[in-house]
């Protein structure tokens, strides 16, 4: 049994001082204030619910900074989606199994337990299967083992190349299944990860999208769900709802609402371009709205409908998305940011009054953890024991407490502040560097290099 002791912990009972948490078989066991420190236990000054990271794909992060040239006429996600896919097909296992390591250790660092690998790169360059289906599945538990993130993994189905059926082109080739061989993956994928991956793994699914799939092969890989989360791509570019709307006569989410079983295991990523009602409909779903602010501002793809979809209730969480920047307090700020500039408003992510660093925080730590179907997102008796601890010290939190910790955590600190990461037990960062750091970076350092020369 692990024992923290925590000079302050933030629970759902509010702020608890002397806090000790016990952690046994990755659970929290037990939660008592007024405590004082034992010689074994693990001291920390501020302890939070750690937050879980829906919704990445990691081997963008090799790409990071190479895309910010502006090409002829208008630059644009989609005139970036054409440099990923040169950039990709390149990409070897041994080189992903780094990437994916780099970019999960900088994720426990920035203070994230979990991470939601939303996975398609299952081939070979040109299409043709590897040996070894899941090989790159495989890769990314290898990343995943090798660091101690907490792992959701999203085996994507990326049967078209756009909406209304069109066949897959280029770099899309190493993306593509049918709906039977997707099956196969997706089982393949399952086996190896309990037989492989700690308890707290999961394996879901992601139809990539509503351009990606066809509303035949959506229903029948829906079949597979088994309990566990189910992640989308929706609504995040103009023309996307513009070829949903021609090919299927309403818009993506509009559509997928009418359509699908969207409940509560659901998670919609971005949803950034929806029309009032859409956000009303979708917060009543139940279902998370995956937002990434960071990678949204960098793509151009616009700001969430925030006010309206906190109005009714609805759940969101945060991910690092295209893992161009890795950073937990950035993404939270760039959210509340991206709407204030909008509405040339401020204090504008919290239903009411109140700390909005303590609304978007907590709410990112509950909604992240819904999607990635895990038990956390609070510090609580019997969850996973997805816990960080900060450095009440720093410059940026030295000064508050209370709710207003959460403010500066949010507005005013950097990710530096974090000390110590665990996730589900595991205690993987301790004095802000996590335990195998040096490795891991150099290890990606040698993939980049070769890489960067095949290109």
């Amino acid at each position: 049994m692990q024992r923290i002791f925590a000079n302050r912990a933030r629970t759902p009972e509010g702020w608890l001082q002397d806090v000790i948490v016990s952690v046994e078989d990755g659970q929290i066991a037990s939660i008592q204030a007024g405590q004082t420190p034992q010689p074994q236990d693990r001291r920390v000054d501020i302890l939070l619910p750690s937050l879980g990271n829906l919704h990445s794909h990691s081997f963008q992060r090799a790409m990071a900074g190479m895309t910010e040239v502006r090409a002829a006429g208008k630059d644009s996600f989609w005139t970036w989606r054409t440099l990923m896919y040169r950039f990709m097909e390149h990409i070897t296992p041994e080189q992903y199994e780094a990437i994916a390591a780099l970019v999960f250790m900088e994720m426990l660092e920035a203070g994230y337990a979990s991470v939601g690998e939303f996975h398609y790169v299952h081939h070979q360059p040109g299409g043709t299967r590897f040996e070894t289906m899941t090989e790159l599945s495989d890769r990314v538990f290898a990343a995943a083992l090798k660091t101690g993130i907490g792992l959701t993994h999203l085996p994507v189905l990326y049967t078209y190349g756009g909406a209304g059926e069109q066949p897959l082109s280029g770099g899309q080739t190493r993306f593509g299944n049918t709906v039977d061989s997707f099956a196969e993956l997706v089982t393949q994928a399952r086996a190896h990860a309990s037989r492989i991956l700690p308890g707290d793994a999961r394996v879901g699914i992601a139809p990539h999208s509503l351009r990606a799939t066809s509303p035949r092969d959506l229903a029948e890989a829906l079949m597979l769900k088994d309990e566990a989360p189910v992640h989308i791509h929706i609504s995040e570019q103009p023309k996307e709802v513009a070829d949903i709307q021609t090919w299927l006569g309403a818009r993506p989410v509009e559509w997928l609402l009418n359509n699908a079983p969207v409940d509560t295991s659901w998670c919609l990523i971005h949803a950034t371009h929806m029309t009032d009602k859409e956000t009303r409909d979708m917060a009543r779903s139940g279902a998370v709205a995956g937002l990434c602010p960071i990678t949204e501002a960098n793509l151009g793809d616009g700001p969430y409908n925030g006010p309206t979809f906190l109005a009714e209730g609805g759940a969101y969480g945060v991910g690092s998305d295209s893992n161009v920047r890795i950073a937990l307090t950035e993404e939270l700020r760039t959210l509340e940011y991206s709407q204030r500039l909008r509405d040339l408003q401020r204090n504008v992510m919290i239903p009411g009054e109140g700390s909005v660093g303590a609304a978007i925080y907590l709410d990112a730590a509950r909604g992240g953890a819904q999607a990635l179907g895990r038990q956390a997102g609070h510090i609580s008796i019997g969850n996973l024991a997805d816990l960080v601890a900060l450095d009440g010290a720093d410059t940026a939190l030295c000064a508050v407490e209370g709710d207003q910790l959460l403010d500066a955590l949010v507005f005013a600190a950097d990710d530096n502040v974090v000390t110590d990461v665990w996730s589900a037990g595991r205690h993987m960062v301790r004095n802000g560097r996590h335990l195998e750091r040096e490795q891991i970076v150099s290890s990606y350092t040698r993939a980049i290099r070769s890489l960067i020369d095949a290109i």
